[in-house]
């Protein structure tokens, strides 16, 4: 992809420039990772210990208090896939270890959410074999690809990121388990619903008269762009690329959205919104906003793809 700087309608292209170390783009996401991923930092470099003998590059919290794991490249290599996999499942065996480094990260306790493990791949370039592998593989591996210009300018791109979740029996099976026991493992865990949350949990809290709100505004939000992921959680329905910029609560008889906004910056407020800076919540976002019919949902259906918006697209 091109970049171009336009000075007195005569574009320029930009030159690609590169980092010096591997460190130097290492400590730039840390230093900006909750404005780059919406995250919070825990550690850098952690330590998987003396049995392992690994270190982890970023680990990290997401704003939905799922676990991270970001690891990086200068130069393309397949290399980042295998360490990335093997801390996916280092961390999956050592809950108590993450646990510890957040409350003392964050100074307080922290209600980690384990039903997902993103693991961030960070490279200027992929092949077509990492690819491959890590949709062979199943597991929860983004690739995101980054570009870094002559004028300071960085891009960061997701190049693949898994669309189905995927359940502990999974992880088992590409870990050469005895495939009769795995399928049954499969199967009972349908039944648990604990290693992941669905729509399905959601559609229980609404009256029948708001199902077909509450998926008209689902439908709005992912038909923004396609890059847009819908992610179930425990108590809200989360809309992301990068990060989340809305969130989606459903209650008996009216559908809250909490959206990346700054309410300094809507003025006047719509009656159906709200500042919720100081104000504790579930999802994430500082702009709350009801929606209760049709008719609210037109008339503020604008601020969601402001939302979207906000956080770059």
């Amino acid at each position: 992809m091109a970049i171009f700087e336009m000075e007195k309608g005569k574009a320029k292209r930009i030159r690609l420039s590169e980092f010096k170390l591997e460190k130097d783009l290492q400590r730039l996401i840390e230093d900006n990772i909750e404005t780059i991923f919406d995250c919070h930092l825990i550690a850098t470099e952690f330590s998987t210990g003396n049995i392992h003998s690994g270190r982890i590059d970023t680990l990290a919290i997401s704003e939905d208090f799922n676990p991270v794991i970001i690891e990086y490249k200068k130069v393309a290599s397949s290399d980042l896939i295998n360490q990335s996999l093997y801390y996916l499942h280092w961390i999956k065996d050592h809950k108590g270890d993450f646990q510890i480094a957040a409350n003392k990260a964050l100074n307080k306790e922290v209600e980690v959410d384990w039903s997902d493990i993103r693991v961030i791949c960070l490279a200027p370039e992929y092949k077509k074999y990492d690819l491959h592998a890590v949709q062979v593989m199943g597991a929860n591996i983004e690739l995101w690809q980054y570009k870094l210009y002559g004028n300071g300018i960085l891009s960061i791109d997701e190049v693949y990121r898994r669309t189905s979740p995927v359940s502990h029996q999974d992880y088992e099976d590409f870990n050469g388990k005895n495939p009769v026991m795995v399928e049954a493992g499969k199967k009972a865990a349908l039944t648990r619903k604990t290693a992941t949350y669905t729509l399905e949990g959601h559609y229980e809290n609404l009256d029948a008269s708001m199902l077909e709100l509450f998926n008209a505004i689902r439908d709005y939000i992912v038909s923004l762009d396609s890059s847009i992921q819908e992610t179930p959680k425990k108590h809200y329905v989360a809309y992301k690329t990068s990060q989340n910029f809305a969130c989606l609560q459903a209650y008996k008889r009216k559908i809250t959205l909490y959206l990346k906004l700054n309410p300094d910056e809507i003025q006047p407020l719509p009656d159906q919104a709200r500042d919720v800076r100081n104000i504790g919540h579930f999802g994430t976002g500082e702009f709350e906003l009801t929606v209760k019919n049709m008719n609210d949902f037109e008339k503020t259906k604008y601020l969601i793809n402001e939302a979207f918006k906000n956080i770059g697209g």
